[in-house]
């Protein structure tokens, strides 16, 4: 079987797994981040077909979803991959960028690196900032049904890995808890470029939310 034929059927199986997920963890957010994966990929030494199974499985059971259990995601994802011509360190390489790539309230340290999961962290933190991870942090602050905004409830930056999962906070914290945090957390230098330009377009958007809460034109 070759690659391009591992890589469709790994498409097909996380199109069906996320087929009724919440709308920012969904099947078009694993799409923005494989694309965007494979963009930075060009400018990187890497394994594009590790960079490319990393990416589509990197989400595939969000412990969000299951109850804080981060150990669902990388079992399901090798559970698949073993039934696959897919060879076993390619198999531990995707399950390891798959345990590390989440923020974790980055205040986590990341036990294993590797150029792939740094191209693959770059791209799932970009769709987590700009329009789209405006778009995406509102709209899970809706399923969550949290507050938009509360000014009396000061956004926490030294939250432990656990605070940061149960954390019930107003949406609008998110920004400085995590997404004004990623800019500066960026691993390549693709990265570090698109982060910046989406970076300043939630500062525009801050500003302007901050004007129309408190009545200012």
């Amino acid at each position: 079987m070759r690659s391009q034929e591992i890589i469709d059927k790994t498409i097909a199986f996380v199109k069906e797994t996320l087929a009724n997920a919440e709308g920012g963890h969904d099947w078009f957010h694993i799409e923005r981040v494989y694309k965007n994966s494979l963009l930075i990929a060009k400018e990187e030494p890497v394994d594009v077909f590790i960079v490319s199974l990393g990416a589509l499985l990197h989400d595939i059971a969000d412990s969000k979803f299951h109850n804080g259990d981060e150990t669902v995601g990388p079992k399901v994802a090798k559970n698949f991959l073993l039934q696959l011509p897919v060879n076993n360190a390619t198999i531990e390489h995707v399950v390891k960028i798959i345990e590390n790539i989440s923020f974790k309230g980055g205040n986590e340290s990341q036990k294993f690196k590797s150029p792939e999961l740094d191209v693959i962290q770059d791209a799932d933190r970009l769709d987590a900032i700009g329009a789209i991870g405006i778009a995406r942090c509102f709209n899970y602050g809706g399923f969550k049904n949290r507050a938009l905004y509360n000014p009396d409830i000061a956004p926490n930056l030294k939250m432990t890995k656990e605070e940061y999962k149960k954390s019930t906070a107003p949406t609008l914290n998110h920004f400085y808890e995590k997404l004004l945090l990623l800019k500066n957390r960026m691993n390549t230098k693709t990265g570090k470029a698109i982060a910046q330009k989406r970076h300043e377009f939630m500062e525009l958007f801050l500003e302007q939310f901050y004007n129309e809460w408190n009545g200012k034109n």
